[in-house]
Formats: C-alpha cells, structure tokens, sequence
C-alpha cells in the first residue's frame, strides 16, 4: 500500500476567529453601492469604511480601540458629491487617506490623531482628471506621495499627490472597464485586468504593455490580479460556465498557466488578499460568508490549499491590516475587518505555537512606514525595494506627520537658478550654524508646538464641557 505523504508546512494549521463581540465596531451603516471594492481599509491606527450618506459620499475613519457601539452622530469624512466607491491609506503616513469617486474626484485627507468634532470637510487636495467615475485606488509601494487612480473613462492616472500634478496618464490601453490595477513589489510594473478579459502588465514609465494574456479566466465576469514575491502574477475568476476559479502565471510565458484551479458555482467576485512575507493569499468573495487561503509555493501543484474560515454571515466588504499592524506575541499572521450589513468584526489568523518567543521564521521583515524613493526619482527611472523593519519588539506607529502639498506655479516655468538645497529652520546660510545653535532652535520649536497641542486639548475639553451643559 502507497502512503499519501503529508506535505510540511509551517502554515499547514493556520485558524481563523472572529474577535469577542466586544472587540467588534457596531451601529455602522455600510454603503450599499453595488462596486466590487473592499468598502474598507486599515492601518495599524484607524479602521475606515465606506459608509451610506444622504446627498453626497462619506466614509467614517475609526481609531483602532475604538471599539463598540459607534455614535450615530460620530464626525465622518465628506466632501464628495456623489459616493465613494474606493478608499486607499498611504503606506508611508498612517494619518493620510485618499479617496476615490463617481463624482469622478480622487481626493486625499489628513486624519487627525485626535477625534475631530464635527465632520472632516476640507481634503488635503482635491485631483480632478478623470472624466467618468474613479473606483479604483492604489498607492504606490516604495515612492513617497505617488498616487494611482483608474477610472470609468479607462484611463489609469498617476498622481504626485505632494504636488497635485499628473506624472504619467495611461491612455488607449483598455478598451472597456479596468476591473483591477496592482502594483509590483517595487512599484516598476502594473497588472491590469479588464472587461475585455485580457490581463495586461504594463510598464507606466515607458508607457507600453510588457505582455498580455487574453482570456486568463473565459467567464465574462470580473478578474482580479495580483503579483507575487517571486514574480508571478495570482488571478481570480471565472470559467465559461460560471465557476470560479483561480490561476498562476508566469509573466515569461502567458500561453499556458502556471497552475489554474476551479473552485465553485458563485457570483461574488473573488477579492485575492496576498501576504508576501508567508506566500499565503486569501481569497474573500463579495456575499460570502468564507476566507479560504492558500499557500503558494515553487513545488507542484503551486498553489496548495489550506484551510477555509467560515462563520454565518455574508461579508459586505472586507479589509486586511498591513504586517506591521498584527500582535506577533500571539503569533498572528493576517487579520480581516468584515463588514457585515450594520457592522464590522475583526478576524484573526494565527499560526498555533507553544511558545511565546518571537517566531523568526514567521515574521522575516517587512515593509515599514518609511518610503525609498520620492516621486520625481521614481519617475525619472529609479526603483528601489521597500524599507523593511523588524518586527521583533512589535510596532510602534510614529507621531503624527503632516502631508504638505506645494502647488506649483504653472505660469512660471523658468528653471530654478543654482544648486538645489534644502531649507534650514532659518535664512541664515547653512555654514552660519553650528550643530549646537541647530540643536536648540529645534528644541525651541518642539515646545512650542507642544504648548500648542496642549492649548487645543484644553479648548476641546472646554468645548465638550459646553455642549455636554447644553444638552
């Protein structure tokens, strides 16, 4: 008799469970619009979700403890006209968000470490070039401010949000709807897939398509695509008779998959989450009430199924917290926020270990807060890995960063004269200052800034005291 040989995987056990009913955010009217995007978006600070509003588009920004029952009157987030049908936090400041609408507006917000009193009103800025609805967002992995947004004019724009300027406009590439836009890990290339069933990777520098694959999935319904460590593109979708069903593809060779699997009769679209650090992608579908993961690996069959996570209600949307924001002391791996119809639960996925240490091989580095690149180098051809951190003594998120947006003057188009230099606290030349005297003015600004904070919590306070004696 052959014996079926188990294969060894440390992510063989993963489980997934939902948080206490105490660890859940209640009473939140989740958007009905019918778009296949998460609906929701996580940093290790603040949850965000796509939210029902009357004459316009809103989404409420939650910090992370504030966990419970939600004010009815708690501050959201509008400025849109028409609603948001995409949110997007900036990998590289955890207090900027942008959002993307059918008023065709992308627009990129400041949260504040605080809970603001009344509703967030006024973006950061506002990025208008789409002629049709915008509902697709993505930033860029590695460089500081860079902004990617598809529209329903099928066109993909990329943004140099610091300075409100269009870098690169991809036009004539897709003939019909941009389904998905993913980037790679270093930002250098672009996977698209379309309503035309063709799944492109694009290189938006050169403005060109590397290589394409027509009908990837034969169903006419939505792909998805995602890029994996190792290079390979992972995509979802669907079969001619309407199965789901999941691919791997080697971008060197597209005639024939790297390995394609069906999986079941549904109409959700099948939103792939992917984790570079472990090769596990979960696989979370709009009206399912399941997560199932599977680890990709370079032994056949290549995409190896693990578990499934079920629980009884379907999920609205769904959003995944970056690594840096998981509990590693209890050895968790991913963590969803599912969005159910009035509220959203956290999920948990752990890898069962006995001890408490922390677990090298589960948590190699990852990338952090900090960008590798600026935009102008990133498009003037650089590319660069992400930064990655330790998340040996767990993370901690850094203070509040202001993202400032210099406009430039566009009637002025005179090159700057002399070398380039960054500016010193002061006029003074830069020679004039001894490490001493810079080291103290910064100490000077810093409590001024401090005295400043501590003025404003004292006038909020005030102010909650006078509308609390109001009421």
């Amino acid at each position: 008799m052959s014996r079926r040989v188990v294969r060894q995987s440390k992510f063989r056990h993963v489980f997934g469970q939902a948080a206490k009913a105490d660890q859940a955010y209640e009473d939140i009217r989740v958007s009905k619009v019918t778009w296949d995007s998460s609906f929701c978006a996580i940093n290790p600070k603040f949850l965000a979700i796509i939210v029902e509003a009357g004459g316009g588009g809103a989404f409420i920004v939650l910090p992370l403890a504030k966990t419970g029952r939600v004010d009815k009157n708690y501050p959201l987030v509008t400025g849109h006209t028409a609603p948001v049908l995409d949110i997007d936090w900036c990998p590289h400041n955890d207090n900027v968000i942008a959002s993307a609408s059918d008023d065709t507006t992308v627009m990129v917000w400041q949260i504040p470490d605080y809970t603001p009193m009344r509703n967030i009103t006024e973006p950061i800025i506002t990025l208008e070039g789409h002629s049709k609805r915008v509902g697709i967002l993505s930033w860029h992995p590695t460089a500081r401010n860079v902004l990617l947004s598809a529209g329903g004019d099928n066109v993909i724009i990329i943004w140099n949000v610091g300075t409100g300027e269009v870098l690169l406009s991809l036009e004539d590439m897709h003939p019909d709807v941009i389904h998905s836009v993913c980037w790679n890990s270093n930002g250098s290339l672009l996977a698209t897939t379309c309503k035309d069933k063709t799944l492109r990777i694009i290189d938006p520098r050169k403005g060109q398509v590397v290589t394409e694959r027509f009908a990837a999935h034969e169903g006419m319904r939505p792909m998805r695509a995602v890029f994996t460590r190792q290079g390979h593109i992972f995509t979802t979708g669907f079969t001619r008779m309407s199965q789901r069903e999941l691919g791997l593809w080697d971008p060197n060779n597209f005639e024939e998959p790297v390995a394609l699997q069906e999986m079941d009769t549904s109409n959700g679209v099948l939103l792939p989450f992917y984790d570079p650090d472990s090769s596990i992608v979960y696989l979370c579908g709009k009206g399912d009430s399941s997560i199932r993961y599977f680890e990709i690996t370079d032994e056949p069959p290549f995409v190896h199924y693990l578990n499934t996570f079920s629980s009884k209600e379907p999920q609205r949307g769904i959003g995944f917290m970056p690594k840096r924001g998981l509990d590693v002391s209890k050895c968790e791996i991913a963590r969803f926020y599912k969005l159910h119809e009035r509220k959203c639960e956290p999920i948990i996925m752990t890898v069962p270990r006995k001890s408490d240490l922390f677990q090298d091989d589960l948590y190699p580095d990852t990338p952090g807060p900090e960008p590798a690149l600026e935009a102008e180098e990133w498009l003037s051809g650089q590319d660069a890995d992400p930064v990655l951190i330790s998340l040996r003594d767990g993370y901690v998120p850094p203070k509040l960063r202001e993202l400032r947006v210099t406009k430039r003057n566009i009637l002025d188009v005179r090159p700057p004269s002399g070398p380039r230099r960054s500016q010193s606290a002061s006029d003074a030349p830069l020679a004039q200052h001894t490490l001493e005297t810079l080291l103290e003015e910064i100490k000077a600004l810093r409590e001024q800034v401090q005295a400043q904070e501590q003025r404003i919590t004292a006038l909020e306070n005030m102010l909650c005291e006078l509308v609390d004696g109001t009421d």
